[in-house]
This record gives C-alpha cells, structure tokens and sequence, in this order.
C-alpha cells in the first residue's frame, strides 16, 4: 500500500515519532511533506517522549494525533499509556503506527526476537487496540478498520496498526547527509588501536556491527567488546557500572547521538557518579542511521556544554582523526571522567556485515574477560 494511502484513510494532521527501518516509507514521506515541523511532523527523543507529546497535541486541539515506532519502543510507553493515556485516567486517544521487527517466522536480528513475539500481546494487554497491516491489506480493509477504531477512538481508547515488513510503499528515494567527513567506521577504528584491550561498551546499531567488523580484520578477539544489540540508549548505563565495579581498568563506551538523546538522564547519573576510568566517547552525525538517516536534534544542541554540567571532568569535541587520536590518548592517560564528542558522517559500508557470534557469546566471553582483570 502507497504510505500516501495509509495516512489519508488515518486522517490525522499531527505525527510524532523515532524513526524505524520497517518504516521507512512513513518516515520518508513524512520528512518530504512536512519535514520537521512541531505543527505538524516531529522526531521525538523517545517513544515515551512522543506519548506525552500526543497527549499534549490533543488537549490543546481535541484532535487525534499519530505516534510511530518500532516495536522494541512499546517498553517505553507503557507508563504513559497505562497512568496517562488510558480512558481509566483522562482517556485521550492516539493511533500507534508500529514497525514490526521479530515478526514470528520471519528472519531478524537477535535482539527482535522476543519483543516480536510480545508485540501484539503487549498492545492488548496496554488495552490498545491492533490491525495487523501486511502487503496483502487492501485500502477497503484499512477503511473499513478505521471506522470501526473511530469508534474506540471517540470513547478515549487508543488504537494501534501494527506495519509488517513491505507494508508500506513510497516512490520516492530520500538521502539524509551533513557536513561532517569522518567515517564512523574509521573513529572506531583509532578508538580500538587507542584502547588495546580495555573493555569498550558499543551502542545499537551500526558502531556495535563495525566493532565487530574491525576486530576481524584486526585478528583480534571479540572478548573486549559488549555489543549493546538492543536497548537503545542504555550503553552508557551499562558502561558506568562496570566501571564502578572494575576501578582499576578503562572503559570506554562508544555511544550514538540518538542513543545519548533517547535517555539522556544516565549522562547526570554518570556524571554525579564520576567514575575516573570512564571514557564516554559519542560519535555523533545528526541522525537515526541504522533505520535510515533521518535527522535527532543532536545538530542544534550543546553536548559538551551538557556534559560539563552534568559532572564529567573533561568533555572535548573533535572533527578530524588527528584531534581524535590527541584527545583517546589524552583520556586513557587521565584520571577522571572523560567525555568526546566526534562529529561524523552519516553512512556506512554497503557490505556491512552483522555480528556472527550469539548474543550469549558475547556475554560469556566478555563477563569471563572482566573476571580476569581482577
């Protein structure tokens, strides 16, 4: 179905969203539409974020507004939904318009599997209403369907279209691109050569993939890395308790600008806790890239600024690898807790492969590393 279609047959004027691959079209669309309007079309931090902002949009226009995600969000708008939406509190009503990754029986990354298992339960048991929407949907089966969520929708209940892959459809091709010229790929790179064998905390997305990559190349074993596959936003908390709990030893946590934005309170926390053998290093080009490029608010924001007050005692920002490699030496040599950020381009290899060992690997090997630090 053409994304034009779906959103028509939706009716609403007001969307609000984190970027998904599975919905590439709706975002795409959107972005060409509207771009990034606060009438109209935003980008929210997280899916929780959007949730409170939905709620915002109808108070103060009665209208009812659109919130998109990937599945693996659900976790977060639960509170929102269950103590703020629900028609047993003020029952204001939002469509959710959901990527569906894991989909049982279909092939999909570890990290997708059991939140695809729960997708439809958890949408039930939140008392949201789902319409699965596959390539074979009709434009009269969606019709007829949001006649029938009218109707919940007018009583203060929330609704939901759950998107298989292919669903959606969008004829046109979008590239998303900054000023920046260093290559994620490459920062890692002089990340890794820098930091030897001292545990790195990699975030979601393509930085855990090109980590893998290069310690192939290296011959290099995967033991020193924990690849954070899932749970978008939360590396940099993985990271600050391992080094409190492995003083004596750098860490280093290689982070994304969207993952920094989705939870941003963990930097206040880290920088409260202080850790002096942390190192937080944020590549950062201004977008969703993993599920295609569309743009964070990380481009108009302060970061450095951000981590100084919360707490960290170095925060330092770089555009070449020549500054890169001056500041990783700088934080490996300094007591205290360090914090770079990389300007960089949005892209990656084509032949970008994804991790061949287990999640469960991974885990055992690393925690086995740690141990052995002792």
């Amino acid at each position: 179905m053409q994304v034009k279609d779906f959103l028509e047959i939706i009716g609403s004027d007001f969307y609000v969203g984190v970027p998904d691959s599975q919905l590439k079209a709706l975002c795409n669309y959107l972005m060409d539409t509207y771009g990034i309007d606060p009438r109209h079309h935003v980008i929210a931090a997280n899916e929780g974020s959007c949730t409170g902002m939905a709620a915002g949009y109808h108070l103060a226009t009665g209208k009812i507004p659109v919130v998109y995600m990937q599945n693996s969000g659900e976790g977060n708008v639960i509170n929102p939904v269950a103590s703020l939406l629900s028609d047993k509190v003020y029952a204001i009503p939002v469509i959710f318009v959901i990527g569906w990754r894991g989909e049982p029986g279909i092939h999909d990354e570890p990290q997708h599997a059991f939140q695809g298992e729960i997708t439809i339960d958890l949408l039930k048991l939140m008392d949201i209403r789902p319409f699965i929407v596959s390539k074979e949907t009709t434009e009269d089966e969606l019709r007829s369907k949001m006649e029938e969520f009218s109707t919940i929708l007018s009583r203060g209940k929330s609704v939901a279209f759950v998107v298989k892959k292919g669903a959606l459809s969008y004829g046109k091709k979008k590239t998303y691109t900054n000023d920046y010229v260093l290559k994620r790929e490459d920062v890692i790179r002089h990340v890794v050569k820098v930091s030897r064998e001292d545990p790195i905390i990699s975030t979601t997305g393509k930085a855990s993939r090109e980590l893998f990559e290069i310690r192939e190349e290296n011959g290099q074993s995967h033991k020193f890395d924990f690849l954070t596959v899932g749970s978008m936003g939360h590396s940099s908390s993985i990271a600050l308790e391992i080094a409190i709990n492995r003083p004596d030893t750098k860490i280093w946590c290689l982070d994304g600008d969207g993952a920094v934005l989705m939870h941003m309170g963990a930097m206040a926390l880290i920088g409260a806790s202080a850790p002096s053998n942390l190192i937080h290093i944020v590549i950062n080009n201004n977008a969703h890239e993993t599920v295609g490029g569309m743009p964070t608010v990380a481009g108009s924001i302060d970061l450095l600024s951000i981590a100084k007050a919360c707490g960290y005692s170095s925060a330092v920002g770089v555009t070449s690898l020549e500054q890169l490699d001056v500041c990783l030496k700088e934080a490996k040599e300094r007591d205290g807790l360090s914090f770079i950020e990389v300007k960089s381009a949005i892209g990656s290899r084509p032949d970008l492969g994804r991790p061949t060992t287990s999640a469960i690997d991974n885990k055992a090997h690393f925690m086995s590393y740690l141990q052995s630090l002792k």
